[in-house]
């Protein structure tokens, strides 16, 4: 197992240094033009370039290049220069900003992937047990009205109804004009109260998918003979369903759970910008829009070493579901 994990780990570094070395070609390679013009902002100076030439060591030979660019992405140079630059509109580093930033958005997919995760494969295991019930139909419609609802529509319904309407939950940002986010540090009851809405939202659409996803699986394994030499061992219904019927209908969710929230590490951009949490997401949209380049390259790279790390935990956790994986 432990060779297993080293060996998923050695993969993992090599990923993530091929995505900086195809960040690194995008940005800095394939435009036509001298790359530290895009560093310099709308009104670059011949004192900027120059001095941004030398930061980035963009005067250097290919390999050099590449090779401080993968440096200062992790570490930042000597000078202090940070790997991704600073950022046009406020000209604060692009690092600060998403090491500020990514807090909001990790507890927004942790709340949400917690509940559309629990939720979703409940509803799933629910309808495959009372298969062609009123209950399977129930679920079904539930998770067919959860796949189908836009989140932008489910997201300010729900800020309509909830705050508007009954004025129970405190503090919406979009509403009032200030942060859809509180810290931790405020209280977990202040905390909460501004996620809520936000983590519902975004669960919804996956919690459908999930529900759909475990009931499909489960009814196939059901049908498998070891399923039939459980039951024939008089094993209770609950075990041979949870411990056999359920863990081996595991593997496609586990897959599918790691990358969703890989790609919402910087794709959770609908649900933070209707809730104003200004997180990952609303930077990446925000940069984009003000055509901000160093700060849409410190996202483009971040999600994609968070989707490769979260490879190597679903890689991980296969291991521990299937056994025959980690001989594979």
């Amino acid at each position: 197992m432990l060779f297993y994990i080293a060996r998923r780990l050695a993969w993992t570094v090599a990923v993530i240094l091929v995505v900086l070395f195809v960040t690194f070609l995008v940005f800095f390679k394939l435009p036509n033009g001298k790359p530290a013009l895009r560093f310099c902002g709308k009104s670059p100076t011949d004192q900027c370039i120059a001095l941004t030439t030398q930061r980035l060591h963009l005067d250097k030979p290919f390999y050099i290049e590449f090779g401080y660019f993968a440096k200062n992405f992790f570490l930042g140079d000597e000078n202090g220069w940070p790997g991704l630059g600073y950022s046009y509109g406020n000209y604060v580093s692009v690092r600060t900003e998403v090491i500020q930033r990514a807090p909001r958005t990790l507890w927004l997919i942790a709340g949400a992937s917690t509940i559309w995760l629990v939720f979703g494969v409940s509803i799933g295991v629910l309808s495959a047990v009372k298969r062609r019930t009123l209950v399977d139909r129930l679920a079904m419609g539930f998770a067919l009205f959860g796949i189908s609802a836009p989140v932008f529509w489910l997201g300010l319904m729900s800020l309509y109804v909830v705050w508007v309407k009954h004025l129970w939950i405190p503090g919406i940002g979009h509403i009032t004009g200030g942060s859809g986010y509180v810290p931790l540090s405020a209280g977990i009851g202040h905390w909460v109260s501004h996620l809520i809405l936000p983590w519902t939202v975004l669960a919804l659409l996956y919690m459908a998918i999930y529900a759909r996803l475990t009931r499909n699986n489960l009814l196939e394994t059901l049908g498998e003979d070891y399923i039939r030499t459980a039951r024939a061992k008089g094993l209770p219904e609950r075990t041979v369903i949870l411990k056999h019927g359920l863990r081996a209908s595991l593997t496609p969710i586990v897959t599918i759970f790691g990358l969703d929230i890989a790609l919402l590490v910087g794709g959770a951009i609908i649900t933070e910008s209707v809730f104003n949490i200004q997180g990952l997401g609303w930077l990446a949209f925000n940069g984009a829009i003000t055509q901000d380049l160093p700060t849409v390259l410190g996202v483009v790279v971040c999600t994609a070493t968070a989707v490769a790390m979260m490879n190597l935990v679903v890689d991980i956790v296969y291991a521990f579901l299937d056994p025959r994986v980690r001989f594979a």
